[in-house]
């Protein structure tokens, strides 16, 4: 007689392999075809990911670099040389923070609002196909469970 907690254990292991191999891949087709997307304005996904961060009302007066780091979940080493291309191209600027002035906040300069703007249509176009198939509940479901993976990850 088979033991069947064993099938069922040797299943699970098999599905959370699969789920995090598709993950993974998933996440590196994201940077590919993400980059891709945006060739013309030659930004990556990784500055894309910034300027969304740093366009939100909540940063209007720009974000310390620890909190950027932890807003996008990224060590402040990788952010370091996206947030140096960003500003070599005048996209970003280091302020001085209004409320300690020793600190220094990270804002989108004009050319990077103007660029923000410019880049929604072509993203919106990526989400479209990206999620081609995906009803507006499975989008709201999807959301639900990558933040409840993401969750429990980060108690690890």
């Amino acid at each position: 007689m088979k033991d069947l907690s064993a099938e069922k254990s040797l299943a699970s292991i098999e599905i959370a392999n699969r789920l995090f191999f598709r993950l993974f891949q998933a996440t590196n087709t994201l940077h590919t075809k993400g980059t891709q997307a945006l060739e013309q304005f030659g930004v990556t996904t990784q500055q894309w990911s910034v300027m969304g961060a740093l366009s939100r009302p909540q940063a209007a007066d720009g974000m310390s670099v620890n909190d950027l780091s932890r807003f996008l979940l990224v060590s402040r080493q990788n952010l370091t040389g996206v947030l140096t291309r960003l500003e070599r191209h005048g996209i970003i600027e280091k302020h001085t923070g209004a409320e300690d002035r020793r600190s220094r906040n990270i804002r989108l300069t004009k050319t990077g609002e103007k660029l923000w703007v410019a880049l929604q249509d072509p993203i919106h176009g990526f989400y479209g196909k990206a999620l081609k198939g995906f009803s507006f509940d499975d989008q709201l479901s999807f959301i639900h469970y990558i933040r409840l993976l993401q969750r429990n990850m980060s108690k690890l």
